[in-house]
This record gives structure tokens, C-alpha cells and sequence, in this order.
């Protein structure tokens, strides 16, 4: 039933009920539903480490925090994404139970399979959002964050947060998401997050393939 629905067209409302019975979550893209994959370890550190950051920075500001399960809609039709990290201030979203249509900040932690749909397709679908100030991207196996920022003149730009790129200042790199005023070392958001130059047990895997 899966793979034949996999294969054809539905509508939004198809797809809403369809999905409340399944025991996996599927993202919805014109008219098709495609399956969500698993994340490593490291990616879910990111996203706990951020979300729990942010939901302390929030309580009592009138801002929501979500993470992974929770699904944005770009419009009432579609498309449907999971983002792995999510904020709506949006009086709209404070009681909704299902779907958020009008978040501030949305986050992705990057993976091999999905980088280039995170930065392009995704980000175009995300783009349509018209309360979407800050899109976030970051790598899982080295601390570099890219944050795109909707301007005064509504343009996205890009800042980049990468222990490659050299300070003058002698303090720790801090990110800052403008969207929710929110200013951290970029190591927080890397806490318990093991580097593959790091794990014996990757270095094991390399030697005997």
C-alpha cells in the first residue's frame, strides 16, 4: 500500500489522513508523499542541543519550540515538510495541534542524502513561507553553521559560522539567529556531538573495507 501510494498523486487531504496511520512520517511534494529517512546520532545531538537552548531562551515570550515530529505546511496545500527544528511566535500557531503555517525560524541539520534538497528545492519551498526571517543550516561533521536572513529589502543573505574562518577577537565563535534574538558559542550546539576523525570505530570501518 506504501510503495503504490508512493507512486501516485493525492491530494493534501489524502495525505493528512493518510499519514495520521502510518507509523513513519512521509513529507508531501506535489502531490506525492515521500519517506522520512533516520538521522545519525550526531544529527539528533544538534537538534536537542538547539532546541533546548532555544525553548529556554523563549519561556514566557510568547514563542514556540518544536522539533522533528512536528510538521510546517508552506500553505494549506501543501507542500508539508519536518524540519529539525522549528519556532513560531505567531499568535496563529499557539493553539494548533498538527501543523504550524507561520513559523519565524526553521532549522536543518544537514545529511549526505539530503543536503542538496535541504539547500535547494526545500529552501525555494520554504522561501514561500511569508513569516519566515531565518533559515538555518548545519553540518553535523564539523561546527559550521549557515544562517540565511530575509533583509530590509527582501533578499535572503547568507552568514556563515565556521571555526575555519579565522577571529580577532580571542573569544569563542557565537551564532546569533536574529529571528529570535538568540546568541550562543557554537559549541553548544555541538555538545556530546562525536567528529568521524574522532570515533575509533569509523577509522575501524575505513581499514577493513
Amino acid at each position: 500500500m506504501v510503495a503504490q501510494l508512493q507512486n501516485q498523486r493525492i491530494t493534501p487531504q489524502e495525505y493528512l489522513e493518510w499519514e495520521e496511520q502510518q507509523a513513519i512520517k512521509y513529507e508531501y511534494i506535489n502531490g506525492k508523499v515521500l519517506a522520512m529517512t533516520g538521522g545519525t546520532l550526531s544529527h539528533n545531538s544538534i537538534a536537542v542541543n538547539l532546541t533546548s537552548a532555544l525553548k529556554n531562551h523563549l519561556r514566557g515570550k510568547g514563542c514556540k519550540v518544536f522539533m522533528a515530529d512536528a510538521k510546517v505546511g508552506v500553505s494549506r496545500q501543501g507542500p508539508f515538510h519536518y524540519p529539525d527544528v522549528m519556532v513560531s511566535c505567531d499568535p496563529r500557531d499557539q493553539r494548533s495541534r498538527k501543523i504550524i503555517y507561520h513559523p519565524c525560524l526553521l532549522v536543518e541539520v544537514l545529511s549526505p542524502g539530503t543536503e542538496a534538497f535541504d539547500r535547494g528545492k526545500k529552501f525555494r519551498h520554504y522561501r514561500r513561507i511569508d513569516s519566515l526571517k531565518e533559515y538555518v543550516l548545519i553540518e553535523p561533521d564539523k561546527m559550521n553553521v549557515e544562517c540565511y536572513r530575509l533583509n530590509e529589502m527582501g533578499k535572503w543573505e547568507l552568514t556563515a559560522y565556521s571555526l575555519e574562518e579565522t577571529t580577532t577577537s580571542g573569544t569563542e565563535l557565537e551564532v546569533y539567529l536574529t529571528s529570535v534574538d538568540f546568541r550562543c558559542p557554537i559549541s553548544l550546539l555541538y555538545e556530546d556531538v562525536v567528529f568521524p576523525e574522532d570515533n575509533p570505530e569509523d577509522t575501524l570501518i575505513d581499514r577493513e573495507n
